[in-house]
């Protein structure tokens, strides 16, 4: 059994922050429970994209508001508490917080916590086999 608070992640190798969102990664491929969560906080007036070509990611908003592009296909959907995204076809996306977003995401494959985003928002595969 694991039991964890987000308030031990603080300024830890697993408390990821750029100028655009902080990321408190829960659980990661390490535990070995096939997926990783985290807590992401979005910033306000931030533009953010995005696109898992190698995972699977579902965000539930818990805080705030804002919007999310579909850029394969330009529709647009509006956040708040209580909305749930699934990135279920590898979607290109964009958030826009209108307000700082607090979201819940899980990933599968689970990520390891070294990832970077590349110029597409695209997050390599990574395993902790490849560590």
């Amino acid at each position: 059994m694991i039991v964890r608070t987000l308030d031990e992640i603080d300024a830890t190798d697993r408390d990821v922050q750029t100028p655009n969102w902080r990321s408190k990664r829960i659980i990661l491929a390490r535990e070995k429970v096939g997926f990783s969560m985290h807590e992401t906080v979005l910033y306000a007036g931030t533009v953010n994209d995005f696109w898992y070509a190698n995972h699977v990611e579902a965000v539930l908003c818990i805080e705030g508001e804002g919007e999310l592009i579909d850029k394969d296909n330009g529709t647009t959907y509006q956040l708040r508490p209580g909305s749930l995204y699934l990135l279920d076809g590898h979607e290109h996306h964009q958030l826009l917080p209108k307000t700082d977003m607090r979201t819940i995401c899980v990933f599968n494959p689970p990520v390891t916590g070294r990832e970077v985003h590349d110029e597409n928002g695209v997050y390599p595969l990574i395993t902790e086999e490849s560590a």
